[in-house]
């Protein structure tokens, strides 16, 4: 082989690794939702309200706004602490002070 030749096979390898990634990661996702409610403080994927940023920065656990994912189906089944159940949308409960 050439090394233009090589430089195009790998090229075009490297290419339908990136796009079978891209589908795998797709399909996970779609497998799974945003169940707020669960977390444990610090714990949570993303979103965990004003005044933080993203993933483990939920304040308290079972914060009303912080989410993490979880196998589809699952969230509104979910019991924490207190008798108290994961939901599909944000919740008042358990948000921190300011």
């Amino acid at each position: 082989m050439t090394p233009k030749t090589t430089a195009l096979t790998l090229a075009a390898s490297l290419a339908t690794a990136v796009s079978l990634a891209g589908g795998h990661a797709a399909a996970q996702s779609a497998q799974m939702e945003k169940c707020y409610g669960i977390s444990l403080a610090g714990k949570n994927d993303c979103a965990a309200g004003p005044g933080t940023t993203c993933a483990g920065t939920s304040k308290v656990d079972f914060q009303g706004n912080a989410w993490t994912l979880v196998p589809a189906g699952t969230c509104a089944t979910t019991q924490v602490e207190g008798g108290r159940m994961g939901s599909l949308e944000p919740l008042e409960r358990d948000i921190p002070a300011g």
